[in-house]
Order: structure tokens, then sequence, then C-alpha cells
């Protein structure tokens, strides 16, 4: 054994280059699945240590609808129940206008029922006389919060100073009176979007006169919850902070792991970047293997030898990629981190959460890869004959009679996938491996079509390089088993460029129709968002009249969007309605299905019928024969019958839309959320908003957008959210290119006395130069060629399966000719670039060192 560990460090050191590749290969594709994976954990870490920061030790919780619950139900519980452990609690998003102006969560509580739940006074900084002093400042100080001492030092806070909060479209001034100081970094970043306040504060801020937002209880196992429920108003829930918090998550599951299996593509590439390495390797070696045969060495100590190599570099390139990981983690958590709170929910993580499981998967995933991807040329190296006499021409007849095997291997990988597809149902899980099986196997078929492309291009080449361009072709040829994986990784990697960017392009065009055809209106007006598709906020609905007094405004129209707990659908978020006064859509609405009478769903929804969109219907199995909803109102649980799904892409988690009277009718709840004016013909809209900025709106904390503001932010959002995948297709290209850049080195060194005699017999080095340039150009060409079939291939199963299946929308393909050329202009380039220093160490060549024989 310690012959062939030093065995296996000579080759290494003798091969250095070829052997950092091999590392680096390894390391980058492991980088990219730890930073996506520590990202999501982060991510996901900070949200569940938010919740925990709001829930403490709560077991289970009462929570109301739009209105809130009653304040006197606690009185009920706590005194009629006689469950002591019991908390009042008012919770909203409020904007900081001195913090940064940001969103921040505002938590009221009941300071003299809080301790058993969350102790934050506790860890107020200061001695225990300063957490004396914030505790009766609570009550006695004008609008007194407490903020964490980690945001009190960003932005010059101290205790005693003012901050100005926006609240509902109002500007109050509240008064710091305590700072929090969590134990650790990282559950105080999770605690910067926090304010805590008193109950009665916090309830005269948001406008809640004797509501509360929820009740926190702490219950034994044992106890009788028949009996709270039995004391419930209609429209409350019991429900346990771990239910809403599963049923939050899951929102982001799907997201997570369509970058988790991006991420993996990387690495696959880096398999096929090993497997050139590994056999190239034993190639390189076979006169010392076959010494080593006939000195007595067995064919498992051979095959040690290769794996121990493989595992070697392998377990080096891992723990290189996992530091690396971490590195990219920390760029990757910010953008992730901006995704889900431009699409779900407030996530508050700018580091990274070093959890011992993700670095532990990528340790064993990128060994495993090395080791996996080794294999076969491990078995060859044992195949290796005693003399050692294998003629590199042997070698290649070898790989050309495998040729029909490895197409049919292809052949069986894209049955299994399509068997797959039609048999996973909605499991994206299997969708995922359907798409890698199918993307595999269609690689397996490049040796085959770089054949073909060879024997096309040979003429052309002939044509533009002269004798060199002939030669080039059979070059490749010549080493059909090196070239080919080469060529396929590069396909792999380039192939998601083409993908990727059709399902990006295609995805981008159908949102940029459906805003035009959608937001119909001319201005819109809105508290700031807290994302993408969500505002939380209470307007007065008196602010309606002073709109249409404004000249030039002809119409006004309002939504009020809300969560309404649904009791059919506990392990889901609950159901956003949206309700309105007037559907804002331009002419019909495109639908999936439509059964109002005469198509007219307007006229229904006055009727009071829903309409949900597609991704609502597919997260609920609504269906033409399955169309009935049940949400908690406050008259109790009401059925309402969904007479159409229309197509929407402003949340993947879907909307019911209903008629504002009938929500009125259902719901104790004034308010509106946002505004939709339309003006008078030929009015100008610029002088419109000004007026609504400048008079109408003054001292009112509420945006102003023209219909095309509107729609330029939404297609800001949706470039935003896919900056991280385009930044996946150039780490998977890198792999790519330093795949091409070990091919082309193996190659030099496999033939190294063959371009000795060419030098000898008068090819000069420009001419050698332009002959391994040729080869990379042609190996690229074939690369984008073969890559926009498999792109589109990838951008079908993309659309038409994973999409539908993560998030339920439906889209048309539109591929766009430009990601063709872009895809064709990246292999080529990366082919060429790969080649540079092989050429160029080529022309240095000694022409008596390359042919001397042993």
């Amino acid at each position: 054994m310690t012959l062939l560990i030093r065995l296996i460090l000579r080759h290494i050191s003798r091969r250095r280059f070829q052997s950092i590749l091999f590392v680096l290969g390894v390391a980058l594709g492991v980088a990219v699945g730890v930073a996506i994976d520590l990202a999501n954990a982060s991510a996901s870490r900070a949200f569940n240590l938010s919740r925990e920061s709001l829930t403490g030790t709560t077991t289970h919780q009462i929570i109301g609808g739009p209105a809130g619950l009653p304040e006197n139900l606690y009185l009920l519980v706590h005194d009629e129940l006689g469950i002591q452990e019991s908390a009042p609690v008012v919770e909203s998003y409020v904007w900081a206008k001195t913090l940064g102006d940001q969103p921040l969560r505002m938590l009221g509580v009941d300071f003299f029922a809080e301790n058993p739940f969350r102790n934050y006074l506790e860890v107020s900084r200061g001695s225990s006389q300063q957490s004396t002093n914030a505790f009766i400042s609570m009550f006695a100080a004008q609008n007194p919060v407490v903020i964490s001492e980690n945001m009190a030092k960003r932005f010059g806070v101290s205790v005693g100073d003012n901050i100005v909060l926006s609240i509902n479209a109002e500007t109050y001034n509240a008064t710091v009176v305590g700072l929090l100081e969590p134990n650790d970094t990282f559950t105080q970043q999770v605690l910067d979007d926090l304010i805590l306040t008193n109950l009665s504060t916090a309830q005269k801020l948001l406008n809640l006169p004797d509501k509360l937002s929820r009740i926190d209880l702490i219950l034994p196992d044992d106890y009788p919850l028949e009996s709270i429920r039995a004391i419930l108003p209609a429209g409350a829930a019991l429900t346990t902070p771990i239910d809403e918090s599963s049923a939050l998550s899951q929102m982001t599951e799907a997201f997570e792991l369509n970058l988790q299996a991006l991420s993996l593509l990387a690495l696959v590439v880096g398999v096929f970047l090993i497997y050139n390495t590994v056999s190239f390797s034993v190639v390189q070696r076979r006169p010392v293997i076959g010494i080593l045969r006939s000195l007595g060495t067995t064919r498992r100590q051979i095959f040690l030898l290769v794996l121990g190599e493989a595992l070697l570099l392998g377990t080096v390139g891992t723990i290189l990629g996992l530091g690396l990981g971490v590195v990219m983690g920390r760029g990757t958590v910010s953008a992730i981190s901006q995704t889900i709170s431009d699409l779900y929910f407030r996530v508050n993580v700018q580091e990274v959460s070093l959890e011992p499981v993700v670095l532990i998967k990528g340790l064993v995933i990128g060994i495993s890869a090395s080791v996996f991807a080794a294999v076969v040329p491990a078995l060859d190296a044992i195949n290796t004959t005693p003399a050692g006499a294998v003629r590199r021409s042997d070698v290649e007849q070898k790989a050309q009679k495998m040729l029909p095997y490895v197409t049919a291997v292809g052949i069986v990988l894209i049955g299994i996938g399509l068997v797959l597809l039609r048999v996973s149902d909605n499991s994206v899980f299997w969708s995922f491996a359907a798409l890698f099986s199918v993307i595999v196997g269609c690689a397996l078929f490049t040796p085959i079509a770089l054949i073909l492309n060879m024997h096309v291009m040979r003429p052309l080449a002939g044509w533009l390089f002269g004798v060199v361009g002939l030669m080039a072709p059979r070059a490749v040829l010549r080493s059909i088993s090196r070239t080919s994986i080469a060529v396929a990784a590069l396909t792999l990697a380039v192939s998601t460029i083409v993908g990727v960017g059709v399902m990006i392009g295609s995805f981008r065009g159908t949102v940029q129709d459906w805003l035009e055809n959608t937001i119909g209106a001319d201005i819109f007006i809105s508290p700031p968002s807290l994302t993408a598709n969500r505002i939380v906020a209470n307007v007065d609905p008196e602010l309606v009249n002073a709109l249409e007094a404004v000249d030039g405004v002809k119409t006004v129209a309002v939504v009020r969007s809300v969560d309404v707990n649904a009791p059919d659908y506990p392990e889901l978020p609950p159901v956003r309605v949206a309700a309105i006064s007037y559907d804002i859509a331009q002419g019909q609405r495109r639908f999936a299905w439509n059964k109002a009478p005469d198509g007219d769903y307007r006229a229904a929804l006055k009727e009071g019928f829903v309409v949900v969109t597609e991704p609502f219907a597919f997260h609920r199995g609504i269906s033409e024969e399955n169309n009935k909803i049940i949400l908690l109102t406050d008259t109790g649980p009401q059925e309402f019958t969904v007479i159409g799904v229309y197509y929407d892409y402003g949340s993947d988690q879907g909307t019911a839309l209903m008629d504002l009277e009938v929500y009125r009718s259902y719901f104790d709840d004034p308010y509106i959320t946002s505004l939709a004016l339309y003006v008078e013909d030929e009015t100008n809209i610029q002088q419109v908003m000004n007026t609504l900025r400048t008079e109408t709106l003054v001292g009112m904390e509420l945006e102003v957008q023209s219909n095309r503001e509107l729609r330029e932010g939404a297609l800001e959002i949706f470039d935003r959210t896919f900056s991280i995948t385009a930044a996946l297709q150039v780490l998977a290209v890198m792999v790519a290119f330093i795949g091409i850049l070990s091919a082309l080195l193996a190659l030099q060194l496999e033939h190294q006395r063959e371009y000795g005699i060419m030098r000898a017999n008068g090819m000069t080095p420009g001419q050698l130069r332009k002959f391994t340039l040729v080869q990379t150009g042609l190996m690229g060409l074939t690369s984008g060629i073969l890559s926009i079939p498999l792109g589109m291939v990838l951008a079908f199963i993309l659309i038409y399966v994973i999409n539908v299946r993560s998030f339920g929308w439906t889209m048309d393909i539109a591929p766009v000719p430009q990601e063709f050329v872009q895809a064709m202009a990246v292999a080529i380039f990366a082919s060429v670039a790969a080649g540079a220093y092989p050429a160029w160490h080529l022309s240095k060549i000694i022409t008596a060192s390359a042919i001397r024989g042993e």
C-alpha cells in the first residue's frame, strides 16, 4: 500500500498542471453546489429564527382573519379557560423612515404576560437598572419602541432618540427606550428588522383599536383543544407555529430545489472532466502499468492505484471547493435572500450560516463524483497486458468499437427520462431526475455526432485553412476517446445557456404580455410594497373621494388585498384574496377555463362567485369538477364556487379574485390596500401625477406610479430574480472550459512525438499553432451545434414540465435567435481560448526532445 501511495504522489508531482486542472474542475463543481446550499440554508435559518423571535416558546396560536381578533377573546382564554400562559400580540409591518426607509416588523405585546414567551427586555443592553428604566419607559414615553443594538449603531440612534415610522400611509414619531442585544451575530441580524412596543401603542399606531393579531399559548400535550375551539369567534382558527412556519416555507421549496438542480449541472460537467483526466492518466501510464503487472502487481492493486489517484485529487478538490463555496455563498446568500424577499416574504440575512450538514453533503458528493468518474478508466487499466505494448491506435480502435454501446446507453437514459416524466406525476424531484437522465443521455450521442461533423466540416476547413485545415479534423477523430468527452462537457454547459436562456426569455415575454394586457389603469397608488406582490397596509377608504375630485381623474378603482385562512388546506399558506371594485384588466383576461354564464366573469363576481389564478388552482387542485373553496370569514366558514381559472404571473402561490362588495359582506374590513386611477381622454397623465404628489397626497406615505413605471418595476424584479441563474450558467461554462483545456493538454502530451515529426518535416511554429487552434475551433463548433437541439430539449422540459410542477405557471415557448447565436459564440470562444495556451506551448516544442525514444 505504501508503494502504491508513493506511485500516486510521484505521478501527481510529474503532471502538476494536469492535476491542478483536475482539482480545479472538482472544486468549482463542488463550490457552486455548496454556495447554493449554504445560501438556501442561511435564508431558511434566518426565516426560522425570525419566526422564533415572534413566537418564542409558543406551542399554539389563535389567529384571526383580515380584521383580527376581538381583544375580549384574550380575557375569555385567560380567565374563563384559565390558561395562564397566554399572551396577546399585535403584529404588522411598518416602514422605518429614519432607519434606512425599510420595512420592519412591529410586535406589540403585553409585557406582564410576556415572560414565559419572549424575554426581550432581558436581552436589553446595559445594567439591570437600564433594563428597568426601559421597562418603565415602555409605558411612560410617547410611542415607545425597542430596536436591535446593531440597527441602532448602523443608523446612529441612541436610547432616547426619536425615529419616524410610516404606517398605513401616515407618519408617526416613536421614542427608542431600549436596545436588543442577542447573544450571537446571526440572531442579531435576524432581529435587525424587529421593532418591539407595548400592546396599546401597537394598536394605536396600526389603527387596530380593541383588536389583536393573535393570541399565543403554551399548552401541555394533553390539553383539550376543543374547549378552545368552542369559544372562538367566526373567522378565528387554532393553529401551531410549526404548522404556520411549515406552510410558509413551502413557498420557497420549489425555488430552492430549482437552484440546487442547476448547481448540480456544474458537477455533472465536472464528472466528464474527471473522466477525461483519469482516462488520459491511464493511457499515459500503460507502459508503466504493464511493467508493474510484469513485476507481480495484481489487478486489484492497479485498480486501487487509479482510484487512489482520483480519490486523492478529488478530496483535495472537494476541500478546496468547500472553502470556495463558503466564499461564494457570502455573495450568493444576498442574491437569494433578495429574491425570496421580492417574491415571498421578508428575509433579513447577509452572512452565511455554516451548516455542517451542507458541508458534509458537499464533501460526500465531491469525493463520490471523483471516484465514480474514475471507475471506467480504472477498469480499463486492469486490462492492460503485462507487456504493456498497447498502441494508441489500438486504444482508439477500442473506443470506436465502444461507440454503439455508448450510444445505446444514451438511448436507454433518454428512455428512462421520458418514462420518469410521464410517471412522476407532480413530483419536482423526479422531474429533475428525468431531466438529468435525458441531457446525459443526449450527451452520450456526442462521439457519433463528432465523427459525422468532422467528416462534413473537413472540406470547408481545408478550403479555409489549407493543408492544416484538412489535417485538423482527422486529428480530432484520431483521439475520439479524448475529444468526444471534452466536447460532451462543453455541450452540456452551453446547452444550459440555450435551455435556461430560452426558458427565461419565454417567461419574460409571457410576463411582459401579461403586464400589458392586465394593467389597464393609467395611475397606481399604494403604500410601499413588502414584496413584489404583497402590500401590508390599511388605507382609509375616504381617500377615494379626494382622488375623484382631482382634475382629469375619470374613475378610481380600489383593491383590498388580504390573507384569509382556508381550513381545507392547513398545510398551505393562507389564501391571498384580492377584492376589487372594478377589474382593471384590459379587455378579457386570458382564462385556462371559464364557466361563467356567457363567459362574463365580471358579472359572476358580482353574484358572489370567484375566479382564481392558475398557480392557485395548481396548488389546491382546483378543476372544473373540483371547484369549491372554503374560507374562514367573519361570519364563519363560507364556501365559494370557482367559475374560472385565469393566467396570472404575479405570485406563484396564486390569488382568489372576488368582488369588493361581496368581500365586505363576509368580512368586517372597511379598509383598502391600493388604488388604480383612470384619467380623462387627452389628459396629461404626468400632470395628474404631479398634482397627486404635491397636493392631494401631501403628508401621506403613498407611492404614485404610472402604468409604464409599474410594468418596468415588475420586469426589474423579474430580471433580478434570474440573475443568480445566469451566474450558474457562467460557472458551468468555466468548468467545461477547464475540461477542454485539460483534454488539449492531454492530447499535446500524448502526441508530442507526432508533433515533433511534423516540425522535423518542415511544419512551422505558426502552422502548428494554427493546427491546434483549428482543432479546438472545430470541437467548439460541434459543441455549439449540438447544444442547440439539446438546449431546446432542456427548455421544453423546464417550461412544460418542471415550471408547471414547481410553480403552476403555463407559458408558451418562444425561442430567441439571439440565444442560439450566443451559445455558438460561447462554445467556439471557450474552445479557442482553451486552445491558446497549448498552441503557444506547441510552437515552442524542441524537435529533438519530442522525437526522442526510450
